[in-house]
């Protein structure tokens, strides 16, 4: 369906990003922003922006029929989630097409399907797509799981069917440990996402974390942009991200063929992404999830690409045909995306709100920075600690850590502390140099009183 005003559901650095694809397009765009973010640049580069409520996100972004009214109210006749906040949202996607309002990603019920992990599990195998060994379904009670974990073997995790981001998630090394593990995920899963269901999968150690951006349109073409490398993570919760991953031309087709067969199992619409792990010992590839929404890391697809994602999710919202075939997608060069937040890494990355008494971003060639600051903005303490995102491309790997570390050694912000040190570090590391981190090393490298957590 054709659409000329877009109401952007979201704020910080990807408001700003779908702003300006928006504005390249000729779409009028309606900003929201809670009494907390007045100043964010989101606001100013909006066509319209429109405040709808305190700061809390609860009072604020997280109320769908206060955004399906600003956008009735203001002529806008999409809406774009960015992600985070309401982007997975089934039933703010459903609402948005009840009240005639084109919803810019997946339909409600792919969203619905995919944010349930075990029911995800289910439709991968149904497309013949490997997963983690694990149970077949989820679990209300310890007692089920303690059965299941028994047939698997230990170590396994306990994880959140509706989970996310580590929350619903614990390793159990032992029988003993299931029972207090599973009240703790449960009790934290129901709290997060009001759903305390959870599942297992037997613990792989030492994995890469690697992911498929998928693009696919009403018409039925289904394609994938290649592949991201996120194994630098804390938490679960990633830090830095990188195209092309370090695998090789089978493995890549391997992954890239399974992200595509999901899409085309599932129906999917939109742009998307595919996750998986990778065992380094094994070199297997297991299916772990679907984002039906535009990712924190899509910079780095777009610059080896030269594919605006954004432009491209807009487009298939208005029911048009993917210009693309998978021939015409080839990745030129290498990017990495280094994750810039208002954070203290030696107080166990401890966010920091604050004034930024400086902010001057680094320039020069195959540098790009998305972020929604300025010298004198205020970091709300409110939402996340993001505070910009640093891209850096050039024609190999090697090239790019360098540009990286140039950028970070430029990028000056004052008034809070910052990730930047420890990305230098990071950049600087031969284990990182030599492409032999997986998704638990910033915990054992840099924060070894963390071991055995999850």
């Amino acid at each position: 369906m054709p659409f000329s005003r877009v109401l952007v559901a979201n704020r910080g650095e990807i408001a700003v990003r779908i702003i300006r694809t928006c504005r390249e397009m000729d779409l009028e765009t309606v900003a929201v922003f809670s009494e907390a973010d007045h100043d964010s640049s989101h606001v100013r580069l909006a066509g319209r922006s429109v405040c709808i409520g305190p700061a809390p996100a609860a009072r604020s972004y997280l109320l769908p029929q206060v955004l399906v009214g600003v956008a009735k109210a203001t002529g806008a006749d999409a809406i774009h989630p960015g992600y985070g906040l309401l982007a997975e949202n089934a039933e703010f996607a459903a609402l948005c097409a009840e009240q005639g309002l084109v919803w810019i990603g997946p339909d409600a019920r792919v969203i619905a399907s995919m944010g349930d992990k075990a029911e995800a599990r289910r439709i991968a195998i149904e497309a013949d797509v490997p997963v983690i060994p694990g149970s077949s379904g989820t679990f209300a009670t310890a007692a089920q799981a303690r059965l299941a974990a028994a047939g698997i073997g230990y170590p396994v995790l306990l994880k959140a069917a509706a989970g996310g981001g580590g929350r619903g998630m614990r390793l159990v090394a032992n029988d003993a440990a299931l029972v207090p593990s599973f009240e703790e995920a449960s009790s934290e899963a129901q709290a997060a996402f009001r759903d305390g269901r959870l599942y297992l999968e037997k613990y792989l150690r030492d994995v890469r974390h690697i992911e498929v951006q998928i693009l696919a349109d009403a018409h039925g073409a289904v394609l994938h942009l290649g592949e991201r490398d996120c194994s630098l993570q804390r938490r679960h919760q990633k830090l830095v991200e990188e195209s092309p991953a370090p695998i090789d031309p089978l493995e890549r087709n391997l992954i890239t063929e399974a992200a595509v067969r999901i899409a085309r199992h599932t129906g999917y619409q939109g742009a998307g992404t595919v996750e998986f792990v990778f065992d380094r010992t094994t070199r297997a590839v297991y299916f772990i999830e679907v984002n039906c929404r535009i990712q924190v890391e899509h910079p780095v697809t777009e610059c080896v690409t030269g594919i605006d994602i954004v432009r491209e999710q807009l487009r298939i919202a208005q029911g048009e045909a993917l210009e693309l075939s998978q021939g015409d997608v080839q990745a030129r060069g290498h990017a990495i995306e280094l994750r810039i937040n208002a954070e203290d890494p030696a107080r166990n990355f401890l966010p920091m709100p604050g004034v930024l008494k400086e902010f001057t971003p680094p320039g020069g060639p195959g540098v790009r920075i998305d972020t929604h600051c300025r010298p004198g903005y205020a970091i709300p303490p409110y939402y996340d600690s993001l505070i910009a995102k640093l891209i850096v491309h050039a024609p190999d790997r090697n090239q790019a850590l360098a540009r990286g570390r140039r950028a970070l050694a430029e990028f000056e912000v004052g008034g809070v502390p910052t990730t930047i040190p420890f990305l230098a570090r990071v950049l600087a590391h031969t284990d990182f140099i030599d492409n032999r981190v997986h998704t638990r090393w910033v915990e054992e490298e840099f924060i070894p009183t963390s071991r055995g957590e999850p």
